[in-house]
């Protein structure tokens, strides 16, 4: 029993350590880019030092303190994979970093709402989803909730609005692309090769529009002058996305999803403490509350779905089982089949073992409240 305990308590502390680094990088990102704060004006850098920092460490921890092996990399899968993938996540990090210059967290949060959406329509047209009325109504009711919290916004900015949706169409492009990607090259990704792959490539692709945006703007001694602001966020971002990673393989996505409920009406509660532009109405309320009532619908109905597939078998047993009870066979191994269900009973009552997560094991898109990590 100690043990099972230590384990609900290391659960715990992963999520809680997830919620919390999640929080503080954005309130973390939005005060250095904040004209009425640092006043540091340039998401492209601040994204590429993210970058640029964690492609460091993770060739440190493979290379020198040979913490994981590098994999057989060839050419032909990182041009295939590693490249396009990386483009996807450069723009959207560009996009949703940007966002801040112009909208508020809170609004920002709000926003994220339509990830579902982006996502749902995004696999539809790649084709690795089909259209169904129930998801399609609950889509709907997300983007009126969305809707809805835009008209109460005060501050309501029409470029910030842009490039938040356009890196949320970015992020979903990136997930439904690496589903389709990886599970096509059977590609096995841990957090630190992830790191290692992804982080320098979209690094150069983020070099692009740096050139020709901010390269001209840019203060090196500003850089200089804050650089241990920068290392702490950018170490802040690096322990951001190995806790996402760690958590969803010690929980599942779907408790990463309930998470980032939770994490959400926490940033939007203190972006209002500590960004005095951050003014919510009650038509924000409204309007979140019924876009985030779709989006917990839209998980429930991914998780039905991918139980669907397991009901017939389960219901074929249990009429086999019947049939041979009926003809009294004598080589029907019904002990057997209460055996397994009487594991079954067991295993989902223990929360703390893994089979009590084989529910959330099953890969799903993961939540767009990990598309903007830096």
């Amino acid at each position: 029993m100690i043990s099972k305990h230590k384990q609900h308590l290391l659960t715990y502390f992963y999520l809680l350590v997830y919620i919390l680094l999640s929080s503080g990088v954005i309130l973390y990102n939005k005060w250095i880019l904040s004209s009425s704060h640092l006043n540091f004006p340039y998401p492209i850098t601040l994204t590429m030092i993210h970058m640029g920092f964690s492609a460091v460490v993770a060739f440190f921890l493979i290379h020198v303190c040979k913490v994981v092996p590098p994999i057989k990399m060839t050419c032909k899968l990182y041009l295939t994979c590693v490249v396009p993938i990386s483009a996807f996540s450069a723009l959207s990090l560009w996009f949703g970093n940007t966002a801040y210059l112009h909208i508020s967290v809170a609004f920002i949060q709000m926003l994220k709402a339509l990830m579902p959406v982006a996502t749902f329509f995004t696999a539809v047209v790649c084709g690795t989803d089909k259209l169904k009325c129930d998801v399609l109504l609950n889509v709907l009711l997300i983007s009126i909730g969305v809707i809805i919290s835009s008209y109460g916004e005060i501050h309501f900015n029409v470029l910030g609005t842009v490039y938040q949706v356009s890196g949320i169409l970015a992020e979903a492009l990136k997930l439904v692309l690496t589903q389709i990607l990886l599970q096509q090259k059977g590609l096995a990704l841990n957090p630190i090769t992830s790191i290692y792959y992804l982080a320098p490539c979209s690094f150069m692709f983020l070099c692009v529009p740096w050139c020709f945006l901010e390269i001209s703007q840019i203060e090196v001694e500003a850089i200089l002058f804050n650089i241990w602001i920068f290392f702490s966020n950018s170490l802040c971002a690096l322990a951001l996305n190995l806790s996402a990673l760690l958590a969803i393989g010690r929980t599942g996505a779907v408790t990463i999803r309930v998470a980032a409920v939770l994490k959400d009406w926490i940033l939007i509660s203190l972006s209002t403490v500590l960004f005095p532009e951050s003014i919510i109405t009650g038509l924000n309320i409204i309007g979140y509350t019924i876009a985030l009532c779709g989006v917990i619908i839209y998980n429930y109905l991914k998780v039905r779905d991918v139980h669907a597939p397991l009901l017939p078998s389960k219901s074929f047993t249990e009429r086999s089982a019947k049939e041979f009870m009926e003809k009294k066979s004598s080589s029907m191994h019904l002990p057997d089949i209460i055996d397994i269900n009487s594991n079954a009973g067991r295993n989902e009552w223990d929360g703390s073992s893994r089979n009590s997560y084989a529910d959330e094991k099953v890969e799903l898109i993961p939540s767009s409240r990990m598309s903007h990590l830096s």
